[in-house]
């Protein structure tokens, strides 16, 4: 597909460049190479995130059409992807809550963990997991009940919490995280086939890694509850102070023979980006797929830099594209007894802060997107900013820094037709931002 000119175009190439990144992590084009060879027993898939339907059509797909598959696999609401014509359903795809978990992913963890009882050595377990599957296969520890861990979860979303923090809190509170549903398998085989969501691609915090050994401790868990003031019911607190939920370890027999695959990752996605805006005659940089922190200063420190690109030539040279992935956060503030709640996501937030630090900084423009297709829970993937941002919601009545104090990206940017919308993408490698300075 040709690029559109980011001189005459920018918004549609800043989108050319999103959708790349998009392409790059679609399961179709990455599971191939990584499926084992159909055992001498029963070939059971299971899984659970948001590409999670994708990624099901695509062993579908791929799988011989002799060979016996069957199982089931959890994805959010509305992200299982249409079915191409002719291929045969031998993986049953359930839907479920994403980010606070409800019945129908409580339901689907007791299937799945049901679903690998008694199997033998000659079996193999094909676990599919992306970003999303926390909330997704929801099992509580014995003494929390699922309202306890939607409140949890709330608490943990809204509180500023990293998702290595998240993850490692939600993987000792539940009964299929943090490598348990790997003990359920055995003894059979477990390959993990992941799509990498998180900062550094680590396959234990992807999901919670349901199959993976977990190096977090129950100390480390409580420390994350104390540090951000979250509550949980007195017994699970003195679990966790006497090590009783802990999970299993590196270095646990049970893990032996098992595989853990990355068919995608963020750094992927920025590659394809940055092949493509150089295709089109621009320089690209990448400056991190690893970038965290409150979604709102990163926007400010992007701001930054590109202001000195736009206005010293440094560090990079005009005309270029900036590119980076990660996973900031948003904390959500406390506001004022009728105030309008704020909406939007982590993209939204950032853009906001991007638009604020650049002060309509001529020649710059930006897109930032969740690369699921939804930020936070709302129905758009981003936001575009533009020179001309703050200076059209001034027109509007609309002053930014209102909308930052209480959290809505969404409020500010629809007025403008700002929002990026996509619907899902059937896949997630998490946040894509592209600043294109001209």
């Amino acid at each position: 597909m040709t690029a559109p000119d980011p001189a005459t175009h920018p918004r549609q190439f800043l989108a050319h460049l999103y959708q790349a990144a998009v392409q790059r992590a679609l399961p179709l084009h990455n599971t191939a190479a990584f499926l084992p060879q159909p055992p001498r027993g029963r070939t059971i898939v299971i899984g659970a995130g948001k590409a999670g339907g994708a990624m099901a059509q695509a062993v579908e797909a791929l799988w011989p059409a002799d060979a016996p598959l069957e199982g089931l696999v959890v994805t959010r609401y509305h992200h299982v992807p249409p079915r191409p014509e002719g291929l045969p359903k031998r993986i049953e795809v359930v839907e479920a809550s994403h980010p606070v978990p409800d019945e129908a992913g409580l339901a689907a963890a007791q299937r799945i963990l049901a679903m690998v009882q008694g199997l033998s050595a000659d079996d193999l377990v094909l676990c599919l997991i992306s970003g999303g599957g926390s909330s997704l296969l929801t099992l509580p520890a014995d003494g929390l009940s699922l309202q306890d861990k939607q409140d949890i979860n709330k608490a943990l979303l809204n509180s500023g919490a990293n998702i290595g923090e998240m993850n490692c809190v939600r993987k000792h509170l539940s009964r299929i995280k943090g490598g348990r549903l790997a003990a359920a398998c055995a003894p059979a085989r477990v390959v993990t086939l992941t799509i990498s969501d998180v900062p550094g691609d680590d396959a234990s915090i992807i999901a919670s890694g349901p199959t993976v050994p977990d190096a977090s401790s129950c100390a480390d868990a409580l420390a994350i509850l104390e540090r951000y003031g979250i509550e949980v019911p007195g017994l699970i607190r003195d679990q966790l102070a006497q090590g009783a939920l802990e999970t299993p370890k590196p270095g646990d027999p049970l893990f032996d023979g098992h595989e853990v695959h990355m068919i995608a990752t963020p750094q992927q996605s920025l590659d394809a980006a940055a092949d493509a805006a150089r295709a089109a005659g621009l320089a690209a940089y990448i400056l991190s797929d690893e970038i965290e922190g409150e979604s709102r200063e990163v926007g400010k420190v992007h701001a930054a830099l590109a202001r000195a690109v736009a206005l010293k030539g440094q560090p990079f040279q005009t005309p270029c594209v900036m590119l980076s992935g990660g996973e900031t956060t948003v904390t959500i503030r406390k506001q004022p007894p009728g105030t309008p709640k704020g909406r939007g996501g982590r993209a939204g937030e950032f853009c906001l802060g991007l638009a604020l630090g650049l002060q309509g900084q001529p020649g710059v423009y930006a897109l930032a997107a969740d690369t699921d297709g939804i930020d936070g829970v709302e129905d758009n993937a981003g936001a575009f900013v533009a020179p001309d941002t703050l200076a059209r919601a001034l027109a509007q009545g609309m002053k930014i820094a209102g909308f930052l104090d209480r959290n809505d990206a969404y409020g500010y940017f629809d007025p403008l037709g700002d929002l990026v919308v996509t619907g899902p993408t059937y896949t997630n490698v998490n946040d894509f931002r592209a600043i294109l300075i001209v």
